[in-house]
């Protein structure tokens, strides 16, 4: 009892020196855990596509890629405040809040009976190159926060990127299209079997990446889903 109580005197005197703020609007937060206070994050522009089958998100794979459903948590809109989650996440080091976007997320998806349950999250990998360049995996961050909340284990083994490809990031919808063909491959098209995935990144664009990723684990004769945290 006396180790606890100092424990949580060391805790709150520690949140006093370093006070955790809202990612957005710069407010003190109570939790270490979260990133947006609650005021920014009834705010941020969800989608809502988990409650709507045949979304304008599951119409971009339509004639590309065999998805069971597709859905994003919010708007990745130009002037945004939110787009700043997405440089955090991806260029600053701020794992914590890809994990705490995919709690958000999650507890929002709980309103759907078809993203309740899955056999296993899976996020789009990045080639060992570019995973050691930038230390994470960002996709992964937002997973482990999916994972919290559906209680779905995350798998990293089986589907991997086989080829480097250059950055998506100034290419138009043709080369973006190119730049994905084949870079993806399942490692043992048995892990998979019949099983029902969740394919998780953080922002949809084109679409060329995960249906690339779609493409590969449809290998294994399962079911694919869409999450990402944002969509263009």
């Amino acid at each position: 009892m006396f180790r606890t109580r100092i424990i949580q005197i060391l805790r709150s005197l520690f949140n006093l020196i370093f006070p955790n703020q809202c990612v957005i609007c710069g407010e003190n937060l109570q939790s270490q855990k979260d990133v947006l206070c609650m005021k920014c994050l009834c705010k941020i522009p969800r989608t809502d596509y988990h409650l709507k089958p045949e979304n304008k998100l599951e119409k971009r794979f339509w004639g590309k890629a065999d998805v069971e459903r597709a859905t994003a948590f919010f708007f990745f809109q130009k002037g945004s405040p939110y787009r700043h989650l997405l440089h955090l996440l991806k260029y600053n080091q701020r794992k914590d809040v890809g994990v705490a976007m995919g709690r958000y997320a999650a507890i929002d998806l709980l309103e759907s009976e078809a993203f309740r349950e899955f056999d296993y999250i899976v996020p789009v990998p990045l080639h060992p190159n570019k995973l050691r360049q930038r230390g994470y995996n960002q996709s992964e961050c937002i997973a482990e926060g999916l994972s919290e909340v559906l209680n779905v284990q995350v798998e990293t083994q089986t589907l991997f990127r086989a080829i480097e490809n250059p950055t998506q990031t100034k290419k138009s919808v043709y080369e973006r299209w190119e730049n994905t063909d084949g870079i993806f491959d399942v490692a043992n098209v048995d892990t998979f079997e019949g099983k029902h995935i969740l394919l998780v990144d953080d922002v949809l664009t084109t679409g060329s990446t995960l249906i690339a990723c779609v493409q590969a684990l449809k290998k294994s004769n399962c079911k694919v889903s869409v999450f990402t945290l944002a969509s263009a």
